[in-house]
């Protein structure tokens, strides 16, 4: 442990995952602040529950956490800090479960 003292972690990973995390989802309709520095994103559910959101995610195998525990009521919490690979293979799940809203809100 003394030999990492004063060694920093390359962080640029993260940079890359909130931006294609932060720009996929905004190209898709959803709304989102980006954020500063932290390692997540609070996106507006795209219902005004959004612990109903969640569990409607779940359905499409997409795991968020409700804002609302983080005083963020009608957003949902997405952390980036994972492999690349995941923010990669779960942007075509999030459009879709963006699509079926949609389509849902029309009939």
């Amino acid at each position: 442990m003394a030999k990492c003292v004063g060694e920093t972690s390359d962080i640029s990973i993260y940079e890359k995952n909130k931006e294609l995390l932060y720009n996929g989802l905004l190209e898709m309709g959803y709304k989102c602040v980006e954020p500063g520095g932290a390692f997540y994103l609070f996106p507006e559910s795209l219902e005004a529950d959004a612990k109903a959101f969640c569990e409607k995610a779940k359905e499409y195998d997409l795991l968020l956490v409700p804002g609302d525990d983080f005083g963020c009521p009608g957003h949902v919490r997405i952390s980036y800090c994972v492999q690349t690979e995941q923010i990669i293979n779960a942007l075509p799940i999030f459009k879709k479960l963006a699509e079926d809203y949609k389509v849902n809100e029309i009939k």
